[in-house]
């Protein structure tokens, strides 16, 4: 009987176990969720998805970009002090010729220009002769212009001197003349036309300049989802394949004469069946030439260095004989242009750069054959590390926490993060991290889910035992961490406040016990809604005074500020809604209306803060020197006639709020005085005329009353309540005190070491 009741324990499934059994359904539903989710963006690859990716492959670029050798590829710039020299744009075709005079004398390999010569020169003798032909009295002038030679012709006998690549630009509209190539084009495998770059026409030069020039290829880009340049194609397509540029560059620059372009399924590339594209574009001459992998669009990845001045030699240097022509000897000269008004400018992995330099850096990549590529495989491979650290990631969440599983996932994250670096570094590719990291994400937020729910409702049951208790931003404490029901506290710097209403007792005599309660609750309601709203925490109701307090529980760090806003908000109860409300209450009571005038306090400093009490019974609260002092400024501006009083602390953090000096007081139960304003206005109020007067007007007073010149100071309080009334925060009482208190300084002086400093005798 012992052993059979034994084994029906062990068949008997422990909390452990039965866990463990639950959890198979909850891991497939982890593993459906992970596959349907990676198949679809893997599938759909949505645009936010090849931006991010974009975005990573950028951020290696930035971290280690390529760095600028001095290879032989310069650029002549059409900056702004160029045309500033030589005049606006467009220059006439002669300059260019003199252009490509002075680049040859300085023995250059190839001259390309990024951009093309589609319609005669406007600036031509014969453009200008055919404008000038009706005019009568101008025919001799109109024969001498047509007998000059035609700029066109003069740029291309340029053209025939100097070894000159010319460029044109895809475009839906077919052209006006066929174009002709100078270069062969060989093909290895499948047709690449159907994956290239692809328009149904082009615009390309005049016929006369696409003869005399050595090569033409095409100056397009390509510009990604997000509007940045990553990549330039080597070939493009429209009626027939044609080069780039930077190919066309090369090619001339090196005297060939064909292109090889190799796609998937060609010589020596597997395709599995699958025509993929294109695989490497081989290009260069005789003597030397180059095997650049590119992607299946034929477009290699751009591999930037910084824009370096050392690429660029202004225009005007080439044309004014200045240019260092070591700088030029044998090298590929592209001309483009970094003017700002001519709006070539493109935004790479880098920042902005001028169009010009992607040319340029696609050939430099050449001759230092440092390519960036995206392997066929990428794709696979990164589905397949999906798979497994997916895989891993579920069978982890089964046995451990949330701690462990977040440390193991993002373990793995680095790693994936860690691989993709090393390949970009040590073999040019370029291989996303972004897709596993964010599936092992979803992996770990399904995973922990069921554990956050189980602890909300945990929460939400000490929720609704404290809630009557404490304050909701301290139940939310709580909630996250129950350790922290005990006693004990913090020193930090918070902001009190004390609000008060004044003669309560004379208001209270005309209600019973409950409309007394509904009058208060009336009251206090309204102004801890201002206390919230002001990112305050109110702290104990004590009758009908309102305790809050700022940076504290939770941290603030314009706390005085928020207490500032605060005050001058409730300063505001005898209008508005609620005063209508109160009135309206007591003419339906048949009560007689008592406008409700309160008094705020405001003191800034370091307090004890936390769980204060005994051991049975405690609550949050504040203790300190400076929770007393705010009590008792608040206690005087009754005595001084003001709404609103605020320490010189709370000042100084808040300087921006429109304040005058009310007194240096000593307050009852302190040694050491303090400097006291009472607020009367935000910072845009402080920043109005009539504030500003009356500030002067006031702080002349006050020098004159400590400084014991009682007929300036008397003459100056009248200035200044006028100037208070002027600014609409009329202070009679204050004024009123100071003279009274200059007739009994008249009657018996102060003392000779006399500092100002007013002691008072009541809280």
């Amino acid at each position: 009987m012992l052993w059979r009741r034994n084994k029906k324990r062990r068949d008997q499934p422990t909390p452990r176990r039965a866990a463990r059994q639950r959890r198979p359904a909850y891991e497939w539903l982890i593993l459906t969720l992970m596959l349907l989710v990676a198949f679809a963006v893997k599938a759909l690859d949505p645009t936010p998805m090849q931006i991010l990716r974009n975005y990573t492959f950028d951020s290696y670029q930035r971290i280690k970009p390529r760095v600028y050798g001095g290879e032989p590829v310069r650029i002549v710039d059409l900056d702004d002090e160029s045309l500033k020299r030589y005049g606006q744009w467009p220059w006439p075709r002669t300059m260019f010729a003199k252009l490509l005079q002075r680049l040859g004398d300085d023995g250059v390999a190839s001259v390309s220009f990024d951009g093309f010569f589609a319609e005669p020169d406007g600036k031509s003798p014969q453009q200008i002769a055919s404008a000038l032909s009706g005019q009568n009295d101008l025919q001799n002038l109109v024969a001498q212009l047509k007998d000059l030679p035609d700029n066109d012709n003069v740029l291309a006998e340029a053209m025939k001197q100097v070894p000159t690549v010319l460029g044109f630009s895809l475009s839906q509209t077919p052209p006006n003349w066929p174009m002709k190539p100078k270069y062969g084009v060989t093909i290895s495998g499948p047709n690449p036309a159907p994956f290239l770059q692809h328009k149904p026409g082009y615009v390309t030069d005049l016929p006369a300049l696409e003869a005399a020039a050595a090569g033409i290829g095409s100056v397009n880009p390509n510009s990604d989802p997000d509007g940045g340049f990553r990549r330039i194609p080597l070939i493009v397509a429209a009626d027939k394949i044609y080069a780039s540029l930077a190919a066309e560059s090369l090619r001339v620059a090196t005297g060939g004469s064909t292109y090889i372009v190799k796609t998937s399924g060609g010589s020596g590339e597997m395709n599995y069946g699958q025509e993929t594209g294109v695989v490497s574009v081989r290009l260069g001459g005789p003597q030397q030439n180059w095997i650049v992998p590119t992607d299946s669009e034929g477009a290699m990845w751009l591999y930037l260095t910084p824009d370096v001045p050392d690429r660029y030699i202004p225009a005007y240097k080439v044309l004014d004989g200045t240019a260092d022509p070591e700088k030029l000897a044998g090298n590929i000269v592209l001309i483009g242009t970094s003017a700002h008004g001519l709006q070539d400018i493109r935004l790479t992995a880098l920042g902005q750069m001028p169009g010009v330099v992607l040319h340029a850096q696609a050939i430099e990549q050449i001759l230092e054959e440092t390519y960036l590529r995206r392997p066929d495989f990428a794709q696979a491979a990164e589905l397949l590390a999906l798979l497994l650290f997916g895989g891993f990631m579920i069978m982890l969440l089964s046995r451990v926490g949330a701690i462990w599983g977040a440390a193991v996932g993002g373990a793995g994250v680095m790693s994936c993060v860690a691989a993709s670096w090393f390949a970009f570094i040590r073999l040019g590719w370029l291989v996303e991290p972004v897709f596993p990291a964010a599936a092992a994400s979803i992996l770990y937020v399904v995973a922990t889910s069921l554990k956050y729910l189980r602890e909300e409702r945990q929460k939400a049951q000490i929720r609704g035992a404290f809630s009557r208790y404490l304050s909701p931003d301290l139940v939310e404490q709580v909630a996250a961490d129950p350790n922290k029901l005990k006693l004990g506290g913090e020193m930090r710097e918070i902001t009190i406040m004390f609000q008060d209403i004044r003669g309560f007792t004379t208001i209270s005599e005309q209600f019973d016990a409950g409309g007394l309660a509904k009058f208060i609750n009336g009251f206090l309601t309204p102004m801890t809604g201002i206390v919230l709203k002001n990112r305050g925490t109110v702290d104990k109701y004590i009758g009908d005074c309102i305790m809050a307090l700022w940076n504290a529980p939770l941290d603030d760090q314009t706390h005085a500020i928020n207490a500032c806003r605060c005050a001058l908000e409730m300063r505001n109860v005898n209008y508005g809604p609620l005063a209508e409300k109160i009135k309206a209450e007591a003419e339906a009571e048949g009560r007689k209306y008592l406008p409700i005038k309160i008094g705020i306090g405001l003191n800034t400093g370091v307090c004890c803060v936390g769980n204060l009490g005994s051991e049975q019974r405690f609550d949050y609260s504040v203790l300190g020197d400076d929770v007393n002092l705010a009590s008792r400024i608040e206690g005087q501006t009754k005595y001084y006639g003001v709404i609103l009083a605020v320490s010189d602390k709370t000042k100084q953090m808040a300087p921006d709020f429109a304040t005058l000096e009310l007194d240096l007081l000593t307050v009852k139960g302190k040694t050491e005085p303090v400097r006291i304003h009472t607020l009367v206005g935000d910072e845009e109020f402080a920043k109005r005329p009539a504030f500003k007067a009356a500030e002067k007007i006031h702080d002349a007073m006050i020098a004159a009353y400590r400084g014991q010149r009682w007929d300036e100071a008397e003459k100056l309080c009248d200035e200044a309540s006028a100037a208070c009334d002027e600014m609409g925060v009329p202070m009679p009482g204050f004024y009123s005190l100071i003279k009274e208190r200059i007739e009994e300084f008249r009657v018996i002086p102060p003392p000779v070491d006399w500092d100002g400093v007013f002691v008072a005798t009541e809280k």
